[in-house]
């Protein structure tokens, strides 16, 4: 079931975690084929058990066979400080779900250098990183083609959690944030990068997310309280891509 959208701002509610999980593959399959012309489509990729679901869909026929995956450039919104063999790393999760499973090179990916010791040079590296494959000159952002963030239950989205330095961060386009209700620095994109980007696509399912979907969506705004409301494309599409759990608390009446 599709909810009414604005020009830019669409909610699409799906039946359960699988319905958003095709969602989201779908879109990337749209998205990539579109791009195609150009000869490069850069996505980043989310943790979370809704993007794996995602993945088993993306590396099975149909859809793995209508993206010509040469083309495709992978990169991440955020990541824990840990190893990349972790089993808390987004990258190994991605690795393990995708892109072991697809005809894609390591050129083609670009992860966060999570295990180097200092937090803030793993981020630096990361921004020089952004800014020589995507061309990002001084002053300007990054324009990904297509961005995936999830939602936690306290309405944070990549590593931009509820009242933590990076949420006032716009000189940076990565960032190591502390976070500390869990004790433990992440490191994340800023806001600024994700909402350069074409196209944004919230994955958001399960009964534990529908207060803060709702307050995010139609409380009031408190981005300190819920940065996922800051998450509003310059010059793009933002995608809500919920199941029917997670939008229990919404009244319909907003995009």
């Amino acid at each position: 079931m599709t909810a009414p959208h604005s020009e830019h701002t669409h909610l699409v509610i799906a039946d359960d975690l699988a319905g958003v999980a095709r969602n989201g593959a779908e879109l990337f399959v749209r998205l990539a084929r579109a791009a195609a012309s150009r000869g490069r489509f850069s996505v980043v990729l989310s943790g979370g058990s809704t993007p794996r679901a995602m993945h088993a869909l993306l590396v099975a026929p149909p859809l793995r066979d209508e993206v010509d995956w040469a083309t495709v450039r992978f990169y991440w919104g955020d990541d824990r400080c840990v190893a990349p063999d972790s089993p808390e790393s987004n990258y190994r999760m991605a690795r393990e779900t995708l892109l072991d499973k697809l005809p894609t090179g390591p050129t083609q990916v670009h992860r966060i250098r999570t295990e180097l010791a200092d937090p803030a040079e793993a981020a630096a590296l990361y921004e020089q990183e952004l800014r020589d494959e995507l061309n990002v000159q001084p002053g300007h952002l990054p324009r990904f083609d297509l961005v995936y963030l999830g939602m936690g239950d306290d309405g944070h989205t990549a590593s931009l959690f509820p009242q933590t330095e990076a949420l006032a961060v716009t000189d940076r386009l990565v960032v190591a944030n502390y976070v500390p209700k869990l004790g433990v620095n992440r490191i994340t994109l800023t806001a600024p990068v994700l909402n350069s980007a074409a196209q944004v696509a919230f994955l958001v399912a399960g009964p534990d997310k529908a207060p803060a979907l709702a307050a995010v969506r139609e409380g009031p705004r408190d981005p300190e309280r819920y940065p996922s409301q800051m998450i509003a494309p310059t010059n793009g599409e933002l995608w809500w891509f919920v199941d029917r759990a997670a939008a229990s608390g919404l009244t319909g009446t907003r995009p």
